[in-house]
């Protein structure tokens, strides 16, 4: 048939023919794969792929009735589990917006979210999360759906118990938002990021092409699901895996869990592999069911993965997205961590299929081969804008790209080698110094084990490198020998006017080295006199 055959012809619902789908609609289809196998098993229960799909449509229809229609935004304050995950299901299945809200956030952050979001109710941890769940009942006047018996009354699942346990019936409109994210917040008022079906398919389908996926699932959960870890939870069901949750990671713990268990995928953020590293019962741990330990969200020390490589195996594959082009704008797959190529430990891999990237520079034009842009990104997976933020939206859409904040480079074989934020980097005499190129140097230093290279301002330099160190345990190393030894692998350029030696760094909720609070320790009226 050629093109003119079908002119004439009836086009009624044709708009519908080619839309995607919904996530509720793959949710059901997931949940009906195995009944009697673990879908879900917390320290406390085990729910089969049966139980889920049942619980998941109660709660679904108890949200119906607790007076919340669709497109409504349902909260969650929740750790990691069983319910919790069920009833984060149900939201899908219900159509409603959802928006989680962090548990390490202070209650500023907490009460910001649910009034910007419009919250009408809050799904909460009441054992781990009572005192905050009052205040914020209070002060945003949203209603209370608690985990656990108590004074906010009936827990979830008794609640859910008194409703029908049938597939429920979902939405087919897949340009609906059904998630609200939200930034950091570390650089200034938190963004909400509206992201519809299209968004969430889009993650889920890259990552189920992109990731080496062992064959039979058995993913263990370390950090919250809150935030990236549970974008691997649909993705383990619909491969008919069994996804275990932790509530709070500890090295040792998750050394002990892999073991007894058989985990096989993980996902880590950098701090907890340096984590894994620096206990002592690695070594004689039994982590050989391991096969893909994803890691991301923040940068990771080179020679820290090469040593993970070594004592842990050849299992590590990097994510690189972000919120609002979440998880799955690259990729380091596991046969490029190779330690024959160390320099591509350095990389967060190459863009996956279905992304356009390109490296821009301020006048929104492509940089040459191997020169230093901001890495912009268009495609599916891209969000649909800030909440109730027209102005934001025209900057970080200009020019037609989203500009991710992040500072990148390409070498010759297509792989993408991140420098830094573009608001972390340090303009020093007229130079650009790239705070994570200096922590990967210092991170090769053997008496150091963790630090974060900031600027602070400085009457001569414009702004002055500083370096805040973590030394290893019974190490001593002065403020001399560090700045003579970035000079020496790096420049003088990059070395640290100044040194601060502290025994921990502050970290962000999400595990990430948090800027904006040493920023704020270190531009004292004393740190600003630098010679």
């Amino acid at each position: 048939m050629t093109a003119d055959d079908f002119k004439g012809m009836p086009v009624q619902g044709a708009a519908r023919i080619h839309q995607g789908a919904t996530m509720g609609q793959i949710y059901n289809a997931a949940l009906r794969a195995r009944p009697d196998v673990p879908a879900i098993v917390d320290d406390r229960i085990s729910l089969s792929y049966a139980a889920l799909a049942q619980l998941s449509a109660r709660i679904a229809r108890l949200y119906g009735a607790r007076g919340m229609g669709r497109s409504d935004t349902v909260a969650f304050l929740v750790g990691n589990r069983a319910d919790a995950v069920a009833a984060m299901i149900a939201a899908q299945l219900a159509g409603l917006r959802s928006v989680s809200l962090h548990p390490m956030a202070s209650e500023a952050d907490h009460v910001f979210v649910l009034q910007e979001a419009q919250a009408k109710l809050l799904v909460v941890d009441n054992a781990a999360f009572g005192e905050r769940a009052r205040t914020l009942a209070q002060a945003c006047g949203v209603q209370l759906l608690p985990l656990d018996e108590g004074e906010f009354g009936p827990s979830l699942m008794r609640a859910a118990a008194a409703m029908d346990d049938s597939e429920v019936v979902v939405g087919d409109d897949p340009t609906e938002v059904i998630k609200l994210g939200f930034t950091g917040g570390t650089t200034g008022r938190s963004k909400g990021i509206l992201h519809t079906h299209r968004t969430s398919v889009t993650m889920l389908q890259y990552a189920l092409a992109t990731y080496e996926w062992p064959q039979r699932i058995r993913y263990l959960v370390t950090t919250p699901i809150s935030h990236a870890a549970s974008a691997m939870i649909l993705p383990t069901l619909m491969r008919q895996g069994t996804v275990y949750l932790c509530n709070k990671f500890s090295p040792a713990d998750f050394l002990r869990r892999v073991a007894r268990d058989r985990i096989n995928l993980a996902f880590l953020v950098p701090t907890q592999i340096y984590g894994l590293l620096d206990c002592a019962e690695l070594d004689a741990a039994d982590v050989s069911s391991l096969e893909l330990v994803l890691y991301g969200a923040a940068p990771i020390a080179q020679v820290r993965l090469a040593d993970a490589l070594r004592r842990i195996g050849p299992v590590f594959g990097q994510l690189y997205g972000q919120a609002e082009a979440p998880m799955c704008i690259t990729y380091l797959s596991r046969a490029d961590h190779d330690l024959a190529h160390p320099e591509r430990l350095r990389s967060c891999g190459r863009v996956i299929f279905g992304n356009q990237v390109r490296l821009l520079d301020k006048d929104l034009q492509e940089v040459a081969p191997g020169e230093v842009g901001e890495l912009c990104v268009r495609g599916p997976l891209v969000m649909e804008g800030y909440l109730n933020r027209p102005e934001e939206n025209e900057k970080v859409f200009a020019g037609g790209w989203l500009h991710t904040g992040d500072m990148a480079r390409m070498d010759s074989a297509g792989y993408l080698y991140l420098v830094d934020r573009a608001k972390d980097m340090i303009i020093s005499g007229g130079f650009n110094v790239y705070p994570s190129e200096v922590e990967n140097c210092l991170a090769q230093h053997p008496a150091v084990a963790l630090s974060a290279v900031i600027g602070i301002p400085d009457p001569k330099w414009g702004e002055a490198v500083v370096a805040v160190v973590v030394t290893q345990p019974g190490a001593s190393v002065k403020q001399e020998e560090i700045m003579a030894y970035v000079v020496r692998e790096k420049g003088v350029v990059n070395a640290p006017k100044q040194v601060f030696f502290v025994t921990d760094l502050p970290l962000t909720a999400l595990g990430k080295i948090d800027r904006k609070t040493l920023r704020g320790q270190y531009w004292s009226d004393q740190s600003r006199q630098i010679a």
